[in-house]
């Protein structure tokens, strides 16, 4: 019985389990014993932490048996990306300068999490500091897509995105800095969500001073939820979303209502779709599913849909420079020095560039250009659908493809779509928008304008319902999918 329940859904465990249908400890065991089972393939895990997951669940039971109000996730597993801070928890973001770091606090969203009765398994593996889109980094195994265990699951939230996909969770926490919740939901075939810019307060990640590394994308990073429905990202984003006085940037929340916004009606919606953006080079099948997803979301809903390109020019480089400024260029420097060949070549060659003023001036300026150009744009519709990903899933080791529809790219140019709304901070989410011929997920994106993450949610579970996608297993689990 626990082992299918871990297939469902976390709005329907927490109900069950805060009603006293389930055990708190049970359901956490199965997942401990699923994960047992399937985490030596998927390395998902970097720090699992079974004593304290089964100890939190087994306090969740009795506080629920002295009739205690449970909170809004009582007991749901959850795994949380190793970028983000977790007290008394290893924390080495995937960098050897940290391998044996324990944060003194939660970071604001775990700490919101765990008051709401999530039971933390642990800590899921991403590449150092996050300076990737895939997994790998010095200090773990890379995480494996559980489609096809050859290829890279994405990242920077690469495990999980893996642990989602596996059915070791139905929740997980990531970071997206330039669509890093977004990337694996793509090549994992599940829904990742990046609310818009200070809905989930941060820190101590990208504000602490003291850790060099840790520190940095303080103006692109967002955390946000993973999870395999649409209810479930709204019921995370119900807990975490609001204010903190230790974030600067955050902002209030009480324009959105979380918990119904899946379930607004849309009428005469206003769909722009592009699948290029009418430069990105894109796989020929990547194209193909995503326009007819789009195609088919709109004609259901009764939504005009044009497909139009933003007028926008290719941001990477100054997507890059953005980045390196970012960063704490002094304090990882040295770092790299004492690290030597113990750290990723990708950031370490980011690292060793003789980074000029006006290279970074001229990033800030691309970026408020893009932010003014997309607000303009988006005067004239409600959304925005692209693919998420310009690629399929592709094989574990590289940072990328450099021949995408037969023409040579940068390593990084199949992230195209993704990291410019980390520019403008509009709301924006990845949905499973169909699968390969070799049966590979691939992702479209739901772009909404500054603020509105209420119609983003609202259109993700409208699309949802169109097109389901939470029956599809991926054969490692072995269940067949259904094609």
């Amino acid at each position: 019985m626990f082992d299918e329940l871990l297939d469902g859904d976390a709005t329907m465990l927490a109900a069950l389990i805060r009603n006293g249908e389930v055990s708190a400890h049970e359901l956490t065991q199965a997942a401990l014993d699923r994960l047992t089972q399937r985490e030596p393939q998927i390395q998902a895990f970097c720090t699992p932490v079974p004593e304290r997951a089964l100890a939190q669940a087994s306090a969740i039971d009795a506080r629920r048996a002295k009739g205690e109000t449970l909170g809004a996730l009582a007991g749901v597993p959850l795994a949380v990306k190793d970028l983000i801070c977790t007290a008394g928890v290893k924390t080495t973001s995937g960098s050897v300068a940290y391998a044996d770091f324990i944060p003194e606090e939660d970071d604001i969203t775990v700490e919101r999490l765990l008051a709401a009765d999530a039971v933390l398994l642990g800590k899921t593996t991403a590449p150092e500091f996050g300076y990737s889109g895939v997994g790998h980094n010095p200090l773990f195994p890379s995480p494996r897509n559980p489609w096809d265990l050859s290829k890279t699951p994405g990242g920077s939230s690469a495990g999980s995105g893996a642990a989602l996909a596996a059915r070791l969770c139905p929740i997980a926490l990531g970071s997206d800095g330039g669509g890093s919740v977004r990337i694996p939901a793509a090549h994992c075939g599940v829904y990742g969500f990046k609310a818009s810019m200070g809905r989930v307060p941060l820190w101590p990640g990208c504000r602490d001073d003291r850790y060099p590394g840790v520190s940095s994308w303080e103006s692109l990073e967002h955390i946000g939820p993973m999870t395999r429905t649409v209810r479930d990202t709204a019921l995370m984003m119900s807990v975490m979303a609001g204010p903190d006085m230790r974030d600067r940037h955050s902002i209030p929340c009480n324009d959105v209502d979380w918990l119904t916004a899946p379930e607004k009606p849309l009428n005469g919606l206003r769909i722009a779709f592009s699948a290029d953006f009418g430069y990105v080079a894109v796989d020929s099948e990547v194209r193909r599913i995503v326009t007819a997803a789009a195609r088919r979301f709109a004609r259901e809903l009764g939504a005009d849909l044009e497909e139009v390109n933003p007028d926008i020019a290719d941001q990477a480089a100054a997507f890059r420079a953005l980045v390196a400024l970012e960063s704490d260029l002094s304090g990882m420097r040295e770092m790299s020095a004492q690290l030597g060949d113990r750290m990723s070549p990708h950031l370490a060659g980011m690292l060793q560039q003789p980074w000029r003023a006006e290279t970074f001036t001229d990033a800030i300026v691309a970026r408020k250009k893009l932010s003014n150009q997309m607000w303009r744009f988006m005067q004239r519709y409600d959304l925005l659908l692209t693919p998420t990903l310009a690629v399929p899933p592709f094989p574990l080791g590289m940072q990328g493809p450099e021949v995408i529809d037969g023409r040579m790219v940068s390593s990084d140019h199949w992230l195209s779509f993704c990291f410019p709304f980390n520019f403008t901070g509009q709301p924006a989410a990845s949905v499973p928008a169909g699968l390969t011929r070799s049966g590979l997920p691939i992702g479209m994106q739901i772009v909404g304008r500054h603020l509105d993450d209420g119609l983003v949610l609202a259109a993700s579970a409208a699309f949802e319902r169109i097109q389901p996608w939470n029956h599809l297993y991926p054969a490692f689990t072995g269940v067949v999918h259904e094609s």
